[in-house]
């Protein structure tokens, strides 16, 4: 996430709580073409605000994001299932209906086109979440590569508002305003019930935080978004729930691992360089990018992805040089920030494998100067599940 550039034209897009983020104050930002709050003021309704606190009511309690700018495509018809296995690197086959899986859709290079979460809706009947900053794109790239199968590609991306509750106390505020069983829910699983009043909502049991929680998708239109919005933020009143923004986001994932697309995956990152191997089923068959990863996996590959810790002061932002210990250009940081429930400053970032060994003393270059890191296992935290 760069989300660097505050709003000033009318041109970004807009998610149906942007009146209501802006009533609390949110500092907002263009976060790829969308008016999006990076973070609330300290103050509203009596809770404290900001980034930090943010990101530790995560951790600790429960918070409240607006994901509505995330995209969601529908691939549905006789040929669904063989559409989406010749598109996305995962095994869909392997999905029951209720059921979602981390997956990607990739170039024939073996690069990526975007990440996705792939959610079996029924029989013959997929849903795949994009990101907001690739919508477009991803739409398109999906009608193009399923064109030849007995298949309609929907997009739904302006039909939903999405929000993801998140956090250890989650279940507790959600479980105010539905009728459905969550504790039934498993990790990467999906139910349809009745929340604030709303007949037949999807609720997932999936995140982008690396803490138990929900992303429920209600309609779109102003007036219910709010309206659920506000019920949402009144359930977690007692639980310590807070709204967050995209900052406190971005920082959550980075403590999880978990990858962004632009910085750890792009159009230029291959799956083995990214380290989602696990992500990815050669033995399925064939698929898009299958052919360049199985190539990459016989000859090796000459980056992969790193964390890092910062021994000495300062914080090691993206793009910044990452130096052997001998003060030679080696690779690159894709993300860094400090880590709020760390307590330390951390990176991610792609070297050569040979430089990859946790405990290896490397150097980033900060405003001119080498500052001392050493690379450490990830994820950089991992939430202990009951």
């Amino acid at each position: 996430m760069s989300p660097t550039v505050e709003a000033t034209t009318s041109t970004l897009r807009k998610t149906a709580l942007n009146r209501v983020h802006r009533q609390m104050g949110a500092k907002m930002v263009d976060f790829g073409g969308w008016d999006m709050p990076v973070e609330y003021p300290a103050g509203w309704g009596g809770r404290p605000g900001g980034l930090i606190q943010e990101h530790m009511a995560v951790r600790t309690a429960v918070g409240l994001f607006d994901v509505s700018h995330m995209g969601d495509i529908r691939v549905r018809g006789r040929q669904a299932l063989e559409a989406v296995q010749h598109i996305t690197m995962n095994d869909a086959a392997r999905l029951a209906v209720g059921q979602a899986q981390y997956s990607a859709l990739l170039y024939p290079q073996g690069t990526f086109v975007d990440d996705v979460i792939v959610h079996r809706m029924g029989e013959s009947d997929y849903l795949l979440v994009i990101n907001a900053g690739t919508r477009e794109k991803d739409a398109r790239w999906v009608r193009e590569n399923t064109r030849t199968f007995d298949c309609d590609v929907i997009d739904e991306g302006d039909d939903y508002t999405q929000l993801a509750i998140q956090g250890p106390r989650a279940v507790e505020v959600l479980a105010k305003l539905t009728d459905a069983d969550l504790g039934a829910i498993k990790n990467y699983w999906f139910t349809t019930g009745t929340v604030c009043g709303l007949d037949r909502v999807l609720i997932a049991r999936t995140g982008y935080t690396g803490e138990d929680g929900f992303e429920i998708y209600v309609p779109s239109d102003a007036a219910t978004s709010a309206r659920v919005w506000h019920e949402v933020l009144g359930a977690g009143d007692a639980l310590g729930l807070l709204p967050c923004g995209l900052g406190a986001r971005n920082t959550l994932r980075l403590e999880a691992k978990m990858a962004l697309y632009g910085h750890e995956i792009s159009e230029s990152i291959t799956v083995w360089e990214a380290g989602l191997d696990r992500f990815c089923k050669m033995e399925k068959g064939e698929f898009v990018g299958r052919e360049a990863l199985g190539r990459q996996k016989t000859e090796g590959i000459q980056r992969t992805l790193i964390g890092l810790e910062m021994t000495e002061r300062g914080i090691a932002r993206d793009g910044y040089k990452v130096m052997d210990a001998g003060g030679r250009e080696i690779g690159c940081v894709t993300s860094g920030s400090y880590a709020p429930y760390l307590k330390k400053n951390i990176a991610l970032a792609y070297v050569p494998p040979g430089h990859a060994a946790p405990g290896t003393a490397l150097e980033v270059e900060i405003r001119g100067q080498a500052v001392r890191a050493r690379v450490i296992p990830t994820p950089f935290y991992k939430r202990i599940r009951n």
